[in-house]
């Protein structure tokens, strides 16, 4: 089986390249970029990930206008919110947009590679 594809997007270049490097170091393919369109430009590509990791705050446009575009593109792709300035109503914002899970900083990585492995398991069983 191929590996699980996971997208970063965050504005934070270390924290979104550390998690990649812990991500893949744990068996996922990581990659991560700074902003929605480098995102949609990657799901564009012929790297599709399996699941997104997003920042709800970020310059220009937010986690949940990221989230919209990418369920557009691909709905098969899950999306994680990863945040450390996140809201109730945020969360609840993402779920109605079709969030699949909602994370706060500072970021569990065991907690996360559960939260990455039950979204993908998701998207297996919708196939």
């Amino acid at each position: 089986m191929s590996k699980v594809k996971v997208l970063i997007v965050d504005d934070e270049e270390e924290f979104s390249n550390t998690l990649a490097e812990r991500l893949c170091f744990r068996g996922f393919d990581a990659v991560s970029v700074g902003d929605a369109e480098k995102a949609i430009s990657a799901i564009r590509s012929d790297w599709v990930p399996d699941v997104a990791l997003l920042d709800l705050k970020m310059p220009g446009l937010s986690g949940l206008d990221v989230l919209e575009m990418i369920k557009k593109l691909d709905l098969g792709i899950e999306a994680i919110m990863i945040t450390g300035h996140g809201s109730t109503a945020s969360g609840i914002e993402g779920m109605k947009r079709g969030l699949f899970d909602y994370l706060m900083k500072p970021i569990d990585i065991n907690e996360l590679v559960v939260k990455i492995n039950e979204a993908v398991q998701k998207k297996v069983n919708k196939i």
